[in-house]
């Protein structure tokens, strides 16, 4: 059997279904074989970052390492950004890029680049494989290397002359070799005593839960911390969904567009239990004022993580679920109630207008993003899976939607990747085929990968796609307006007639500027459960997200409303 035959078998091994990938030159005898092998489904992106921002989406819904796969030169280079995103959000996944054949490597051959050596800083491992006997092993520990620890993508380069290479047998190993790579040893007991004592001590702690809950499907295990001890759970982007929103002990998203009671409690706090979070700057605000007053126990499966960015008391280096259950079998019931009351005090002094939407229309003369948002997570009841852009629109998603269920928000969090929300989309909903997903996407981002409109057409997939429209690049927009004395320069866009765009695409598409249409066609798209539907609504050019930490600034320095 040739290469290509060893590869695919090797991934089915590994229980792969789908491979979202792009054809060329160095692909082609790969491709060729896919035909023999129904049980893996290759969907074709109309762009290689599509390819790998969806594959980093099946990742986050699946908890099983995506796969995306690319032909050499541009092909290669054009899935980093979505490999760096997957790096950055700790995202398991495994990127396959083909070669030119062996004897051209190093020659400057037509379409080669030295991927290895260019995607190095944003892998967990790369292999470049030399010899056919080579490939079962190397996938085997590229998925083992993906998914254990600390997810992160791992890449693998393989010379196009590999894939009609010869082998007789076909022997898939059993066993994991790497002698060079440990997980985290458990922590010891002591550390586990001194947590617990410093959780009985306090009198204000928060539990800030961050991606690193949902990765190791610790949610019960943080239900049961959080209700023994009576602490307030506050989320970073990326760990919503944690905790349902609804939980009374959900205080929601702190940091720079976090809520600002959110972002009170972690500033008054005297004991904080980080879970699975580095600790950002977007979180933190100012580094060297952030809870001064507060003990911090830090909970993660990377040791390179603890005490990277802040002062830690106790570090407990391991898997979130793990350390959870050995502190949920030390601690005793206990109450906050004056914790919990200050708490509920504060979000209730600055939580944002609740008015009626008609009044804020009627006032604003334009729709408001946020309220598309509640709408859309009334006619959803709260279940869809939101894949975000980058930007206002993805503040706006994280604030407004009331999400009950873990991996719920999928969004790019450390990279900050515009062009993320429609590809990310597809990815969730080939990952889960029965659930709502829903993108919420801007004007500015959704241009970045616009074309995998494409891929929605062809597999005829029930996406819906929320365009909030205001005609700038916003968040940067908004940064001029508060910090440059609004000096707009390169953040006014000249949009397409998006509507003719989804239609050319054979997507059902309407615009809304006014709210009864804004309603009606959400509600519309809500009950359409088999297609896709293209919903543009025009919202003010200079509508800002609030709250908003400036930069450089601390978390009580929250600003709450324009001209603050």
């Amino acid at each position: 059997m040739t290469g290509a035959d060893i590869l695919l078998k090797s991934l089915i091994k590994e229980k792969v279904d789908l491979i979202f990938g792009y054809p060329g030159g160095k692909t082609i005898a790969l491709h060729d074989k896919l035909k023999d092998y129904p049980q893996i489904k290759h969907i074709l992106p109309r762009h290689e970052q599509g390819a790998a921002m969806m594959a980093d989406a099946y990742y986050r819904v699946t908890g099983r390492p995506g796969v995306c796969l690319t032909t050499s030169g541009p092909g290669a280079t054009n899935l980093i950004t979505g490999v760096a995103n997957a790096y950055m959000d700790s995202v398991g996944m495994v990127a396959i890029t083909c070669q030119v054949d062996r004897d051209m490597v190093g020659t400057d051959a037509f379409q080669e680049v030295d991927i290895t050596g260019i995607t190095q800083p944003i892998v967990k491992h790369n292999y470049f494989v030399e010899n056919v006997k080579e490939l079962p092993q190397t996938i085997k520990h590229a998925f083992h290397l993906a998914s254990t620890g600390r997810p992160r993508p791992v890449h693998i380069d393989i010379p196009g002359d590999i894939f009609k290479q010869n082998l007789k047998e076909f022997n898939y190993p059993q066993n994991i070799n790497l002698p060079g790579y440990q997980l985290p040893k458990e922590p010891k007991q002591t550390s586990v005593d001194q947590a617990v004592d410093l959780i009985k001590k306090s009198a204000r702690p928060v539990i800030i839960a961050g991606h690193g809950v949902l990765i190791a499907r610790a949610w019960t295990e943080l239900k049961q911390l959080a209700e023994t001890s009576q602490i307030p759970v506050i989320s970073t982007l990326l760990g919503i969904g944690s905790l349902p929103q609804s939980h009374p002990l959900c205080i929601g998203m702190l940091g720079m567009h976090g809520m600002a009671w959110a972002n009170y409690a972690v500033h008054n706090a005297d004991l904080i239990i980080g879970i699975g979070l580095r600790f950002d700057d977007r979180i933190t605000g100012k580094i060297d004022e952030f809870a001064q007053d507060a003990n911090v126990i830090h909970i993660d499966i990377d040791p390179a993580e603890i005490g990277k960015n802040t002062l830690v008391d106790v570090a407990l280096p391991g898997d979130c679920k793990q350390i959870l259950k050995r502190l949920n079998q030390n601690l005793p019931a206990k109450k906050h109630e004056r914790w919990l009351a200050k708490v509920a005090t504060w979000s209730r002094d600055h939580r944002q207008s609740l008015v009626k939407k008609a009044t804020r229309a009627q006032k604003t003369k334009h729709l408001m993003a946020q309220d598309i948002i509640k709408e859309i997570d009334k006619q959803t009841k709260s279940q869809a899976v939101i894949a975000s852009d980058v930007g206002q629109n993805q503040m706006w998603a994280a604030q407004f939607y009331n999400f009950q269920n873990p991996n719920q928000l999928l969004s790019s969090g450390g990279l900050g990747s515009m062009g993320y929300g429609l590809p990310a989309a597809i990815g969730a909903q080939f990952a889960d085929p029965r659930a709502q997903v829903w993108a919420i996407v801007g004007d500015g981002g959704i241009q970045m990968n616009i074309q995998e409109l494409g891929t929605i057409m062809e597999h005829q997939l029930p996406i819906k796609i929320v365009l909030l429209n205001n005609g700038y690049l916003g968040m940067v927009r908004q940064w001029q307006e508060m910090f440059f004395k609004k000096n707009y320069c390169a953040t006014k866009l000249v949009n397409p007639n998006f509507i003719a765009l989804a239609q050319a695409y054979n997507i059902k598409a309407e615009r809304a500027a006014d709210w009864p249409k804004a309603q009606k066609i959400i509600k519309q798209a809500a009950l359409d459960k088999k297609q896709s539907f293209f919903m543009e609504f025009i919202i003010g050019e200079e509508d800002c997200v609030f709250p908003m930490v400036p930069p450089g600034n601390n978390l009580k320095d929250t600003i709450i409303k324009r001209n603050q």
